[in-house]
């Protein structure tokens, strides 16, 4: 048995990353807008944790890209 860790695929986690922070974005802005009629309840919470939850994605999709760039352009040098 190898003991090696498997490599990480930043390409694969970016896209994946990004399309969940569209996706809880997205959400966030539809159940913002159902608990902005309906005051009683929690659903703005959820909303803004969804929203939160999404820029927290989107973050780390951006990061993926900027280290794998680096890691293309260190591969080209060499």
């Amino acid at each position: 048995m190898h003991n090696e860790p498997a490599p990480i695929n930043l390409r694969m986690n970016g896209m994946i990353a990004r399309f969940v922070g569209i996706v809880a974005i997205a959400l966030g802005f539809v159940i913002g807008i159902y608990g902005l009629e309906d005051r009683g309840t929690r659903w703005l919470q959820t909303a803004l944790g969804l929203l939160a939850t999404g820029m927290l994605a989107q973050s780390y999709a951006l990061y993926c890209s900027v280290k794998r760039m680096k890691e293309l352009k260190g591969q080209s040098k060499s």
